[in-house]
């Protein structure tokens, strides 16, 4: 389940306050823009941007018992060869230093996850496990359209009213989630928000606050150094092999 703990997240900017004029402008545009659309303006955005700092929260709702587990993180992504990081802080109290509990990090061949309270790592070559578009469109690979019918959501659930809402499922059916919301800021359609609601009827609702497109990002920060971890009896734990 390590790759699925990542599968969607989000960028989340609160959008600044415009004024009424600008209101009506947005909505006049809102109105010519397909979803279609909206999914091509959003990827060519993320293929624009050669990476990306950020910190995340992440609140995943389990539907049978109602409860809510909070995470808090940081994030790093860069274009060239897809590589991603994410680094999960240790639940602290109030003012203390926050500090690393568990790590998702793939330098665009290999995943690694790595879980310090547990003392183990785990790795796994891409080439048997390609990452979800889901995931991958935010580092400027895949093809949402590909993957996805989209439609513009109306409902008011999420987003605010001058965001475009979209609904995308899977053309193929997934046993991983049924579907997909992106909430998309109209100023430039960076994506706000992401909820997927899993096939279980659970949703995981992920956003990414203080969002750096400048920031540098070392290629170093997306490899694991196995060998330090090893120095400090990390346990290698080895995933099922395919038969």
């Amino acid at each position: 389940m390590f790759i699925e703990s990542f599968l969607i997240f989000s960028l989340l900017n609160p959008p600044a306050s415009i004024e009424p004029a600008q209101k009506a402008a947005t909505a006049v545009v809102q109105q010519q823009v397909t979803a279609d659309q909206v999914v091509g303006r959003v990827q060519t955005f993320y293929k624009g941007n050669a990476q990306l700092s950020a910190k995340f929260r992440q609140v995943y709702t389990n539907a049978t018992f109602g409860k809510k587990s909070i995470s808090d993180g940081k994030v790093w992504l860069k274009k060239a060869g897809g590589k991603m990081r994410w680094d999960y802080y240790k639940k602290t109290r109030k003012g203390a230093k926050a500090t690393v509990g568990k790590s998702f990090l793939s330098d665009g061949e290999t995943l690694w996850a790595v879980e310090h309270g547990n003392k183990q790592y785990f790795k796994r070559s891409l080439k048997d496990a390609v990452l979800p578009v889901a995931v991958t469109f935010l580092t400027g690979q895949g093809n949402l359209s590909k993957d996805f019918r989209a439609a513009l959501d109306k409902s008011g659930k999420y987003g605010s009213k001058r965001d475009y809402v979209l609904k995308l499922t899977p053309r193929k059916p997934s046993a991983q989630y049924k579907n997909l919301w992106l909430v998309v800021s109209p100023d430039n359609y960076r994506v706000t928000q992401s909820i997927v609601l899993e096939a279980s009827g659970n949703t995981n609702h992920f956003r990414f606050y203080n969002p750096n497109f400048t920031r540098p990002v070392l290629d170093k920060w997306f490899v694991l150094n196995e060998g330090e971890l090893k120095k400090k009896r990390y346990r290698l734990v080895e995933g099922k092999k395919k038969k």
